[in-house]
């Protein structure tokens, strides 16, 4: 799994920064690994200089193979805690779509043990 960051100007994009957020992605998303092929993951700073209540975003983009892109964002008061709002998010988003597709309702269209 790729983990892309992109983040604005008002916050550093440092290796330190890349590197936490790599790690709490894989951590946060590994038991999907085989199927996610890349995730963004988008931090911007609402504000900029000012300092307001919820105004650091953290939107994050995840690329299932064969299946389009799924993405949700969160804000909140520091990017840390963005983060980890939206990687429940997505985690949830994720479980949900994989479970539909792995669980058919109704009956089987070839009959299954029908009686007749």
């Amino acid at each position: 799994m790729l983990v892309h960051l992109v983040t604005d100007n008002h916050i550093h994009g440092k290796k330190s920064l890349a590197e936490h957020v790599e790690e709490l992605v894989k951590a946060s998303l590994d038991r999907f690994s085989p199927q996610i092929t890349r995730v963004e993951v988008h931090l911007h700073d609402d504000n900029g200089a000012k300092h307001g209540a919820n105004d650091k975003r953290c939107t994050l983009e995840a690329r299932l193979a064969g299946v389009d892109p799924m993405s949700v964002h969160h804000t909140a008061e520091t990017i840390d805690e963005s983060l980890h709002g939206a990687l429940d998010k997505i985690e949830k988003m994720i479980d949900k779509h994989l479970d539909k597709l792995s669980h058919h309702k109704g009956k089987p269209s070839f009959g299954g043990d029908q009686t007749i």
